[in-house]
């Protein structure tokens, strides 16, 4: 297989500055865009943003939803919140943040006590406070961006709220660069964004850069997600974008739920793996480009249409299939092949 990467040149992105003498901690080039050739996805040319390679744990969305919120705090010493799953790609994002910024922080994990993960384990060793919460509080959590301070006594004006997933309006500016990269890449706007869609910030963020010159198809990773029509809607507007209409957000093909995986998923993602090398997920981009498979296998694009797909990183969420049987089906299948 063919596959040509290119960089979208020497810009570099900032995500923060260190509180004393305002320098930078550190600095992250522009993502490469690559060109994927594969019989996957006849058709079309399609091309891979691999954010997934931004960072090495602020990786992927959360890198470019974290980076404005987190430089508004830059002449602060604030107390960063959250709030997310066991296996969440934002807290784990977020703790890695934080410590490099030496920022104090806490999460409320919806589990019950006790459970763990090894995303945990990372966020506590990075001095990240964990308080398990149930799931009644944590739809409280949702709907309520004051309700976290009823469970955080001590906390005072030091400490800053970060919704679920890090989707906030300010996140989109940081998301709408992404299609300003990808630009100056292909020389030209794509006919399609395609990227996988959780709390619809990122799809937000993609549809506020694009100015209704690309499609953009957002695949959501949850059942009965047709309510991110509205939340989009309403990101697009508080953070001052135009509620541009040329999207699409497709809500039937989330493998049975967030976080569901199944046979014909799994063996999809192997089979790009194999002719890329390019690591998937399977709750995010892995559901995405395999939808994006069935749209070519149904001839849904005209002939040659350029596709740009959005890899959203959050690899480190895999390890919480390394132990399922279905997933070890494929890595044993996958090993023998080879």
């Amino acid at each position: 297989m063919a596959i040509t990467c290119q960089s979208g040149g020497t810009r570099t992105i900032v995500l923060y500055h260190l509180h004393l003498h305002n320098r930078i901690v550190f600095y992250v080039p522009a993502s490469p865009c690559q060109r994927i050739d594969s019989d996957l996805f006849p058709g079309i040319v399609l091309w891979m943003k691999r954010d997934d390679l931004l960072h090495p744990q602020v990786s992927g969305n959360k890198f470019r939803k974290l980076k404005y919120p987190l430089l508004a705090l830059k002449d602060r010493q604030p107390h960063l919140v959250s709030m997310g799953g066991l296996w969440s790609n934002h807290i784990h994002a977020l703790a890695h943040a934080a410590a490099i910024a030496g920022y104090p922080s806490t999460a409320f994990i919806r589990a019950a006590d006790g459970m763990n993960s090894d995303m945990l384990d990372d966020c506590r060793r990075l001095g990240m406070e964990i308080h398990y919460v149930s799931r009644e509080i944590y739809r409280r959590l949702r709907e309520n961006d004051q309700h976290w301070r009823s469970l955080l006594l001590d906390a005072n004006e030091d400490y800053v709220w970060l919704p679920e997933g890090g989707s906030t309006p300010a996140a989109l500016h940081g998301v709408a660069e992404l299609v300003i990269e990808v630009g100056a890449t292909l020389g030209s706007d794509p006919d399609v964004f395609m990227v996988a869609c959780g709390t619809g910030a990122t799809m937000a963020g993609i549809i506020a850069g694009a100015q209704g010159k690309s499609k953009v198809i957002g695949v959501a990773a949850i059942k009965n997600a047709e309510y991110l029509h509205a939340d989009i809607s309403r990101l697009l507007k508080n953070a001052a974008y135009p509620d541009d209409q040329n999207y699409l957000l497709l809500t039937d093909f989330h493998q049975g739920g967030y976080a569901k995986i199944t046979i014909e998923l799994m063996t999809f993602c192997d089979m790009f793996q194999q002719q890329t090398g390019i690591i998937l997920e399977p709750v995010y981009t892995g559901k995405m480009l395999y939808t994006l498979h069935q749209l070519c296998k149904q001839n849904y694009f005209p002939p040659q249409t350029c596709v740009v797909a959005v890899h959203t990183g959050g690899l480190q969420g895999n390890r919480g299939f390394s132990d399922t049987p279905l997933f070890a089906r494929i890595s044993v299948a996958s090993t023998a092949k080879r």
